[in-house]
């Protein structure tokens, strides 16, 4: 089988350099030979009960085992970020395909969420204070963090409704409110929350009410009322927490780029984070596609005397998800170059068109995978059930599809009076072609 540097997309490959390439074929082969067999592993050192909320000691290893190979903070895109490993978001999107295809290659290289963007925000806007103190333990894996925004009891896919307030008191901050589905927070290693909540709930521009600030998780306040589970998984040791905050005080220079520019930090966090995790969502459905490839030509389980690959619609599902993998990864592969030329604000569309198609297509596959393996792909004897779970997510997290699409319908329908002009324009060259040449309509002819 060709290489993952050999299996570039060609209309991409002059943008992706020969250091690029190496790393990527090093990170593939250290996910199939080494992530992907810990994976069982890594589930079952988890264990149950209130054990599943310590460190897997496979971690660990696979983290020495990654710097070792030099595959360690792989995010921090070229030209945005000093401290990045040097490639592109385009090279970055190859590279982190292959990290979705299991679940520990993206914590072992220190590439996962929502430490990337968390780190992104600390480099791109933090002060030199705040990079010492937060920026560089993430940097080294030695502590986890967590982006805190969504709240239980608002419609927080629309960031100007969050509740939570951040009131300014001599020289601190002083938070109170609640938050939910704040992932990483079930982590021991987790040691700082990045808050989005209101300094200015009486500004006009509503845009301009919101302010992000660095709280640290032992701050006295901070309550986690309970964990919460995702289609019953509960994601542990990482999880998802509903957090109390009651007076939580915090150093006014905790602030990040001062007050009410909470939205401009939020924008400058999610698009690459978007991307981020469509490029995930397509190294899940290239590995769904190997196990629905596997069962469906497994000799020992021939339905009705035949694989299944010999019967039914198995072969079209197979060219069906072939299809739409690569197509998909075009498109996550163009959003990537989009802010390699500009940044995240100039990419929104491209970024949206990612967020929204991806998720889905990868959804498409899984359940393909799942239906071919029946019971058994519904059970914890395949990744399968898992991966469609986490995917799903997808779809919410970050806004969800619905959002990103009437945002898009409305840049598009932009364009309905320019279309509508030209073609009026070209009704009337062809009335005017008509009488030119002496010819009758014999046909249906458009009239606006």
């Amino acid at each position: 089988m060709p290489t993952a540097s050999e299996r570039i997309p060609a209309v991409v490959r002059p943008l992706v350099s020969e250091r690029a390439r190496k790393a990527l074929d090093l990170v593939e082969k250290f996910v199939d030979d080494e992530c992907l067999p810990s994976d069982p592993v890594y589930s079952a050192q988890l264990g149950q009960g209130p054990g599943r909320w310590s460190y897997p000691p496979i971690m660990a290893d696979l983290k020495k085992r990654a710097q070792e190979l030099g595959l360690w903070n792989m995010f921090l895109a070229k030209g945005h970020y000093k401290e990045g490993a040097g490639f592109t978001n385009l090279e970055y999107g190859l590279i982190c395909e292959q990290f979705g295809r299991s679940r520990v290659a993206s914590e072992a290289t220190n590439n996962s969420a929502p430490d990337t963007g968390n780190m992104e925000v600390l480099a791109k806007y933090g002060t030199e204070a705040q990079k010492n103190k937060w920026l560089q333990p993430l940097l080294k894996g030695e502590i986890r963090s967590c982006y805190v925004m969504t709240e239980p009891d608002t419609a927080s896919s629309d960031a100007t409704n969050v509740q939570l307030s951040i009131k300014r008191d001599g020289d601190s901050y002083v938070l109170n409110g609640q938050k939910w589905w704040i992932s990483g927070a079930g982590d021991p290693r987790c040691k700082l929350y990045i808050v989005l909540g209101k300094t200015n709930p009486d500004n006009p521009d509503k845009y301009k009410q919101q302010s992000i600030i660095l709280v640290p998780t032992d701050a006295p306040g901070i309550t986690v009322k309970r964990m919460l589970s995702v289609y019953g998984y509960d994601d542990a040791p990482h999880g998802h927490a509903h957090l109390i905050f009651k007076d939580v005080r915090v150093p006014a220079e905790n602030i990040i780029l001062g007050e009410s520019r909470g939205f401009e930090v939020m924008q400058g966090r999610m698009g690459p984070g978007r991307i981020h995790h469509a490029m995930r969502s397509i190294g899940a459905a290239e590995e769904a596609l190997r196990w629905l490839l596997t069962r469906a030509n497994a000799e020992h389980k021939k339905p009705f005397g035949k694989l299944l690959s010999q019967q039914g619609v198995i072969l079209q599902w197979i060219a069906k998800s072939r299809i739409e993998i690569d197509a998909a990864r075009l498109i996550v592969l163009n959003a990537a170059a989009a802010i390699d030329t500009g940044d995240a604000k100039t990419a929104l569309v491209e970024i949206a068109q990612a967020k929204i198609l991806v998720p889905n297509m990868a959804l498409d596959v899984i359940d393909r995978a799942v239906q071919t393996y029946g019971a058994e792909g519904v059970c914890q004897d395949t990744p399968l059930a898992y991966m469609w779970a986490q995917v799903r997510t997808v779809r919410i997290a970050d806004g969800p599809d619905e959002a990103h699409l009437e945002q898009l319908g409305r840049r598009e329908n932009k364009r309905a009076q320019e279309a509508t002009a030209l073609l009026q324009k070209q009704i009337e060259i062809t009335d005017a072609l008509f009488k030119k040449y002496g010819t009758t309509e014999s046909g249906p002819c458009a009239r606006l």
